[in-house]
């Protein structure tokens, strides 16, 4: 069930024809490739690797690398645009596992080697190799400065010790950015590590979630794992801060995704709303319904301004870093109010599994705690204003 009200083109002063010959093409895979098959991927918990392939060969994978590695040149907007059209199938699960790269392969083409980077990258740009980011630990996730992994020298290596949790694509994950500790304590003693295949002393344990049934989410441990020396991205202790610029796009993206899924529950809420018949007409037809549905629709185009300003200025050399944190809390809050209310529109019918709103019900929290919870985003934010 789709409404179309909000698929017209409206004029923008940031999308060009370019874009959205883009967005008309990414919207078309989604619609063959995706959404078909996004409740069945979810139940039972994965979806095929191939569609990594598939996606890389529709420019999807590489977009915003270089094409130097296989990449697809493009601005923001365009990754913004790849958010939004997968997020058009419902099911977070799919985008959180098929872009996992977007924040694991961006240390390496930034900080690695040229050796690095013509090795690794072009594999996971071709989806023939999966990349996932190692960041977050048991004993806590936004205190990043204070990650207890540790990664010691010796020789020629490194012997990583410790683990990570709540990893997505860990468990399948071909390259693992990783996050560790090379140095003494606090931020300056972070650094990052390249983990390839399977090594000795490398075990990972799959994790159950409330929503995102369909992307692998893992804890992984490290005991004694041997890596290259060669393998660090970057200089030693140079971590923290490839973490902190890896976080801009990352909420960005995430923000994104999050209003995509808003606009979702929108529009499916409208069209059960002109179906749906209660004493004697459609729902739609009753005054609270369509003041929900109006309710919704602002909170939506409020926070997609926000975004694509934001997303201008990003492009133009600013780094607002509190209106970044601003942005991915409007945008979590506005996916929490619009999926609470499109599941309370559909009524009985939205609390049965198979409709998108009640999957994008359960992937709201995710969504405000990923990539920096609601709470770190205010402290970090008014920080940022001096406050």
């Amino acid at each position: 069930m789709t409404a179309h009200a909000f698929d017209t083109v409206r004029l923008s002063p940031f999308y060009t024809a370019e874009h959205e010959a883009f967005r008309r093409s990414l919207r078309k895979f989604v619609k063959r490739e995706i959404e078909p098959y996004a409740n069945e991927w979810d139940e039972v918990g994965e979806f095929p690797r191939e569609l990594y392939n598939k996606a890389a060969a529709v420019g999807y994978m590489g977009l915003g690398f270089p094409e130097a590695y296989g990449g697809t040149e493009g601005d923001r907007f365009m990754r913004i645009i790849a958010m939004q059209e997968i997020g058009r199938a419902g099911c977070g699960g799919v985008a959180a596992g098929l872009f996992s790269h977007t924040i694991g392969a961006p240390p390496i083409l930034h900080r690695g080697s040229e050796a690095m980077k013509a090795r690794v990258l072009p594999q996971i740009l071709s989806g023939e190799k999966i990349s996932a980011l190692a960041i977050t630990e048991p004993s806590g996730g936004s205190d990043v400065a204070n990650l207890r992994t540790t990664a010691r020298r010796d020789g020629d290596h490194y012997v990583v010790n410790g683990s990570k949790t709540f990893i997505t694509s860990g468990m399948r994950a071909d390259f693992i950015t990783l996050a560790a500790r090379t140095g003494g304590p606090g931020a300056s003693g972070v650094s990052l590590i390249l983990i390839e295949g399977q090594p000795d002393g490398l075990q990972r344990t799959s994790l159950k979630k409330m929503g995102w049934w369909c992307s692998d989410t893992a804890t992984l441990y490290f005991d004694n794992v041997r890596v290259p020396a060669e393998n660090l991205i970057g200089a030693e202790g140079e971590g923290f801060r490839a973490i902190m610029l890896n976080f801009n796009d990352e909420r960005l993206h995430g923000a994104a995704g999050a209003i995509s899924a808003a606009r979702v529950c929108l529009e499916e809420a409208i069209a059960y709303a002109k179906e749906r018949v209660t004493f004697g007409r459609p729902i739609i037809q009753h005054q609270v319904i369509r003041h929900k549905l109006v309710d919704m629709a602002m909170k939506i185009e409020a926070s997609q301004a926000m975004l694509e300003l934001l997303t201008w200025r990003l492009e133009n050399g600013e780094n607002p870093v509190a209106d970044i944190c601003m942005l991915k809390n409007q945008a979590t809050t506005t996916l929490a109010f619009c999926a609470s209310e499109g599941v309370q529109i559909f009524g009985g019918a939205g609390f049965m599994r198979g409709v998108k709103v009640e999957r994008i019900y359960r992937e709201v929290k995710v969504n405000a705690i990923g990539a920096g919870t609601e709470e770190i985003m205010k402290d970090l934010a008014s920080r940022q204003m001096g406050l």
